[in-house]
């Protein structure tokens, strides 16, 4: 049987890289998406490639919805198929602050990236996957966040609208595809030292230190990676539409 194709959203960031490398592991061919070439990208791609795998860097907005069809047929054609899907991707809002002062522009691109795009982007990959049936089984993976689990704060409202939107979403998907052997899940991370959180750094290990995970640390990256790596094996099929947290109890707290 030939290789799992997988493609992995947003692969530039941190977390992007540990998904990719936990997915090279465990011997998929593998598909980079991000806005453009970069040299992160080509530096992810050779590490990738020791693992014995094909990488290939495929450049693509997913905002650009209309032009999704083409990218997955495109990515299709190059890799020979594709049977996982990790929608990574995300963007925060463009300045932290009252929700009174929520700008259209960073509500619209929080909506556009967060939930729009990655709603095209898994839209075009079901229905290639519906066309091109597989011995195994595929799987579609969103990463949301902790914040959708009522978790209220006072400076993320529009990112927290647009991920709560996206794990309504995945429940959607799991519904229509479950039936055609195709699994979709939802991963919500909780507290990860990315770059979406570096500015907030200093705040965030006071809330550790308070208590506020009650795990007592970070999450680390390569936790995230591990468990979608084990759920793009196919081994989950009746635990459709599931939401796993990894947040170290986060969930469990209101600020």
């Amino acid at each position: 049987m030939p290789r799992s194709v997988a493609m992995i959203t947003g692969a530039r960031g941190g977390l992007g890289g540990a998904i990719a490398l936990a997915l090279a592991k465990r011997g998929h061919d593998l598909v980079l998406n991000d806005l453009d070439m970069s040299r992160d990208l080509f530096a992810l791609a050779a590490d990738l490639r020791t693992f014995g795998g094909r990488v290939e860097i495929m450049p693509q907005d997913i905002g650009q919805v209309q032009q999704l069809p083409g990218y997955v047929a495109e990515v299709v054609a190059r890799m020979g198929g594709l049977d996982v899907l990790v929608n990574n991707a995300g963007v925060s809002v463009l300045s932290r602050g009252d929700l009174l002062d929520v700008t259209p522009e960073s509500f619209d691109r929080c909506i556009a990236v967060n939930m729009r795009a990655q709603f095209f982007l898994t839209q075009a990959v079901a229905r290639h996957m519906l066309a091109a049936p597989a011995a195994r089984r595929r799987t579609i993976i969103t990463v949301t966040s902790v914040a959708v689990d009522q978790i209220i704060g006072k400076v993320l409202a529009e990112y927290s609208i647009s991920k709560a939107g996206l794990a309504h979403m995945v429940q959607h998907f799991a519904a229509r595809l479950a039936p055609e052997n195709i699994d979709c899940f939802e991963i919500r991370p909780g507290m990860m030292q990315t770059e979406m959180t570096s500015t907030s750094r200093e705040k965030y290990d006071r809330l550790i230190a308070e208590g506020f995970v009650p795990a007592g640390r970070w999450g680390s990256l390569d936790e995230i990676g591990k468990v979608i790596a084990t759920m793009a094996s196919g081994e989950f099929s009746y635990a459709v539409g599931q939401a796993i947290h990894i947040d170290g109890g986060m969930r469990f707290k209101t600020f």
